[in-house]
């Protein structure tokens, strides 16, 4: 089951997509994705690009941080393997909806933060002058996140990134995901659960 952010890559694809922000209608149809692919014992794949979900009044008043909860507590309790990929930004909850997985995969150049650099800046030093500061503390680099165990793979880019040679770009992203199937494959239902369980309470503690 391949569920997904779409960001768009221009002004006019990026505004039809709102860029890649979700509604809570959108966490809803994740959740009903996700108990199909548990009926039908299918793994969950996930492909995280979004600065956080949609902030606006009226996905608040149709509960946005209520879908955002359900579709996170579904993700962490699947009988199935999940795998997410980070592959443009991953930000606040809106990513982790979808990225509670067993295993979390991110492209060489992405981000994956609680909050953007610039929304940090300015709850703690208030200006987002300093952005580059709050980016450099909250460790939001592939490297840093790995380091960290918050992330599980590095997946490298080519020269450039991944949008210089998409089909090498998404060839080793496809053999990064199949590996991960893989290794998956042979844990039960329960076992999955519980693997996934430990990697999010793990995270920190071997610091």
């Amino acid at each position: 089951m391949l569920i997904g952010h779409e960001k768009g890559f221009n002004t006019e694809t990026r505004l039809k997509h709102n860029f890649g922000m979700a509604h809570p209608e959108g966490y809803r149809k994740s959740i009903r994705l996700m108990n199909l692919a548990e009926r039908f014992d299918l793994p969950v794949i996930t492909f995280i690009d979004t600065p956080g979900a949609y902030p606006g009044i009226g996905a608040e008043e149709r509960g946005q941080s209520e879908a955002i909860a359900r579709s996170t507590d579904r993700t962490l309790s699947l009988g199935v393997p999940v795998v997410s990929i980070i592959i443009g930004e991953g930000g606040s909850g809106g990513a982790i909806a979808l990225a509670a997985a067993n295993k979390v995969l991110m492209l060489e150049h992405s981000i994956y933060t609680v909050a953007s650099p610039e929304a940090s800046a300015s709850i703690l030093w208030r200006s987002s002058e300093k952005a580059e500061l709050a980016a450099t503390a909250m460790k939001i680099t592939s490297d840093d996140l790995k380091k960290l165990g918050v992330i599980d793979e590095i997946i490298d880019e080519p020269l450039g990134g991944a949008h210089r040679e998409r089909s090498q770009a998404i060839m080793q992203a496809k053999i990064a995901i199949v590996d991960s199937i893989n290794e998956l494959s042979s844990l039960s239902p329960s076992e999955l659960r519980k693997h996934r369980r430990e990697k999010f309470l793990k995270i920190g503690r071997d610091l």
